[in-house]
C-alpha cells in the first residue's frame, strides 16, 4: 500500500488538477496490477503525511512509539468485522445495488450493522461509534438515528430498482428459470404499525396483531424480492405480485414457481399460465380425498418410491413417508397414553369422593379428546363410577390411511422427471431457513421498531439484503466448525491503531490479525488493507439511554 499523486496538466505545463490516491499493488495471473482504495485529494495534509509516515515504517511501527514528541499512538475503531461484511456486500454486488449516493451509503451501513449486531436504527448509531463505519463507507458527514429512519423511507421508494440491479448483477448470464415462494407472519407488540391487522398468526401469539412477509428466492435460495403484506391478507393473494415481479421487474420466462399448500390455487394456477410460466405444489388432505373418491388417484400409488398419473396436463406426484408415518402414529399412540392417565385420574377421585358427579370427570376428558382431535376413534364410557377410554379400530383405519401420505400437484411438461419435480419442492426448506434466520435465530426482523408502511417495508428490505451476507458467510465458513455470529464477533475484537501527530494529524494502522481472524478472513476471501483514511465524521445520538434503568 501506498501513496501517490496524479497530476493534470495544462498544454503549456502547468499543473491544473492534483489527484492524491491511496493505493495498493497486487498480482493477477502473475501480473502486477494496481488499485485505488481511497481518494485522499480532499483530506486534511496533515493527515496525509501521518498516513505516509506510517506506511513507510509499517514494518517498524513500534519505531513510531517510540517517538512522543511526534506521535501519540491510541486504540482506534473496530474495524474487523464492518471491514468483512462491507467487501462481501462488494464481493455479492448490493453496494452497486444501492449506489454510491449518500442515501446508498447509509442504506448500506443499515444492511451491515443487522449483520453485526442487528437492533433498531439507535442501536446502528451506537454501533456506528464503535466500527470504522463512516471511514469504510467514505462518509464525511456523519449521521444520527432520524438520518437512518428517513433512509428506511428512500429504501421503500427505490425497492424495486434495487431489487432489480441486485438480481441483474447476480444473474447477468441467464436468467434463472424456477422461484421459491413463501409466506410467514410476524406478529407486532404495538398497535401501530400501518400494515398490522389481525390474522392467521404462524406464531401463535393470540391476542397480537401481525404482518405477512411474502420472501422470493431463487433456486439456490438466496432471495431476490421481499415485499410486506397488511397481516390479514391469505397467502394465495400475495402471489399476484410475486408473478408481476418475474415477468415485469425481472423479465425472466418459462419460469417454475414452487409454493406451498394452499398457496397456489385454481387462480393463481390461470394466472401463471397466462404468464407463460408453470408451478409445482402440494394439495391438502381434504384435496387428496377426493382425488381418491372419484378414482384419479387410489392408495395403491402411496409407497416410499415416487408414483405419478397424469389428468388433463396436470402431474399428480404421489409418495407415503414411512418416517413421518411412524411419528404420527407415535403422536397418536402418546395422546391416548395421556387420556388413559387423564381417565385413571378421575376414576380415583370418584372413588374417593362419593359426592363428586361422574358427569362432570366425563365432560372433562370428552373436553381433552376434543382438543387432541382424536374424537373420530377414541371415546370415553362411564362403568359405574370408573371411567375407561374406548378406541374404535375401524376408525382409527381410516384415520390412518394417509398417514405419511403427500401428493404433489404441476403442470410442468413431461419431459421434466417426477423426482426433480419432486426435489424442487422439497427445496423449499431453504426459504423457511430463511425465514428461521431472519425473524429469529440472527437477524431479527422482530421486533419492529417502525410505524409507517414506508419503514416497514424498508426494514423487510434490509433484512432481506443482510440475509444474503449471512448465507453467504454461511457458506464459506461451514468448514471452520464456527457460527456466523461467533465469526463475527471474533472479528469485532481487531480494531485499528489511530496515529495521531502532535500537529492533528490522524491516521488508521490496521494491525496483523490474530491467526483465528486471519482464518475468518482467508475463509471469506477478505484481505484487510494497511490502513484506512481518518474521514473525521461524528455520529451522534439524539437519544439517551434511560437515567433510570432498572437493575436485576
Amino acid at each position: 500500500m501506498y501513496i501517490t499523486e496524479v497530476l493534470t496538466k495544462t498544454k503549456t505545463g502547468q499543473i491544473s488538477h492534483r489527484c492524491i490516491l491511496l493505493r495498493e499493488t497486487y498480482r493477477e495471473n502473475g501480473k502486477v496490477k494496481n488499485r485505488t482504495l481511497a481518494n485522499l485529494t480532499h483530506c486534511n495534509p496533515q493527515d496525509v503525511a501521518a498516513l505516509r509516515l506510517a506506511l513507510q515504517r509499517k514494518g517498524a511501527l513500534p519505531d513510531l512509539t517510540a517517538m512522543p514528541e511526534a506521535f501519540e499512538l491510541k486504540q482506534g475503531p473496530s474495524v474487523g468485522a464492518a471491514w468483512l461484511v462491507y467487501e462481501v456486500a462488494r464481493h455479492l454486488r448490493i453496494d452497486k445495488a444501492l449506489g454510491t449516493s449518500r442515501a446508498g451509503k447509509l442504506a448500506l451501513w443499515q444492511v451491515m450493522a443487522r449483520v453485526i449486531a442487528q437492533g433498531s436504527r439507535l442501536s446502528a448509531v451506537r454501533l456506528a461509534q464503535e466500527h470504522a463505519a463512516c471511514d469504510i463507507l467514505g462518509l464525511r458527514v456523519g449521521f444520527n438515528e432520524e438520518h437512518l429512519y428517513k433512509n428506511l423511507a428512500w429504501l421503500s421508494a427505490h425497492q424495486a430498482q434495487i431489487e432489480q440491479r441486485l438480481f441483474t448483477a447476480r444473474h447477468s448470464g441467464s436468467r434463472p428459470a424456477l422461484f421459491l415462494y413463501d409466506v410467514t407472519s410476524s406478529y407486532l407488540e404495538g398497535l401501530h404499525n400501518a400494515l398490522a391487522d389481525w390474522g392467521y398468526n404462524r406464531d401463535k401469539k393470540a391476542g397480537k396483531k401481525q404482518v405477512v412477509v411474502g420472501l422470493l428466492c431463487d433456486a439456490q435460495g438466496d432471495p431476490v424480492a421481499v415485499e410486506v403484506f397488511t397481516g390479514n391478507t391469505r397467502d394465495f393473494d400475495t402471489l399476484e405480485s410475486q408473478r408481476h415481479k418475474a415477468a415485469e421487474q425481472f423479465h425472466c420466462q418459462r419460469v417454475t414457481f414452487v409454493g406451498d399448500r394452499g398457496m397456489i390455487k385454481s387462480r393463481q394456477m390461470a394466472s401463471l399460465k397466462e404468464a407463460g410460466f408453470y408451478y409445482i405444489t402440494a394439495i391438502t388432505k381434504p384435496q387428496i380425498e377426493k382425488l381418491l373418491r372419484t378414482g384419479v388417484l387410489h392408495m395403491a400409488l402411496f409407497h416410499s418410491v415416487l408414483s405419478e398419473v397424469a389428468q388433463a396436463a396436470v402431474r399428480y406426484i404421489c409418495r407415503r413417508n414411512p418416517q413421518r408415518a411412524a411419528e404420527i402414529a407415535a403422536i397418536r399412540q402418546e395422546k391416548k397414553a395421556t387420556l388413559e392417565a387423564l381417565c385413571q385420574k378421575k376414576s380415583r377421585y370418584l372413588a374417593e369422593h362419593p359426592r363428586a358427579k361422574v358427569a362432570t370427570a366425563q365432560r372433562e376428558i370428552e373436553e381433552k379428546i376434543a382438543r387432541f382431535k382424536v374424537a373420530s376413534w377414541l371415546r370415553i364410557e362411564a362403568q359405574g363410577r370408573q371411567l375407561h377410554l374406548h378406541e374404535e379400530a375401524a376408525a382409527l383405519a381410516e384415520e390412518a390411511k394417509l398417514d405419511g401420505c403427500y401428493v404433489l400437484q404441476s403442470d410442468v411438461p413431461s419431459a421434466v422427471e417426477a423426482h426433480i419435480i419432486h426435489a424442487r419442492y422439497k427445496d423449499l426448506a431453504l426459504v423457511e431457513q430463511a425465514f428461521r434466520t431472519c425473524k429469529t435465530a440472527m437477524l431479527e426482523m422482530r421486533p419492529w421498531y417502525v410505524w409507517t408502511e414506508a419503514s416497514t417495508r424498508g426494514h423487510a428490505l434490509v433484512v432481506m439484503l443482510a440475509y444474503v451476507i449471512t448465507h453467504y458467510l454461511q457458506h464459506v465458513w461451514t468448514a471452520l466448525d464456527m457460527t456466523v455470529e461467533e465469526g463475527l464477533q471474533h472479528l469485532a475484537t481487531l480494531c485499528a491503531m489511530e496515529l495521531v501527530s502532535k500537529n492533528e494529524g490522524v491516521c488508521h494502522v490496521i494491525p496483523t490479525p490474530r491467526p483465528t481472524v486471519a482464518q475468518l478472513l482467508e475463509a471469506a476471501n477478505v484481505r484487510l488493507p494497511q490502513g484506512l483514511p481518518y474521514l473525521g465524521a461524528r455520529v451522534v445520538s439524539r437519544k439517551e439511554l434511560p437515567k433510570r434503568r432498572v437493575t436485576r
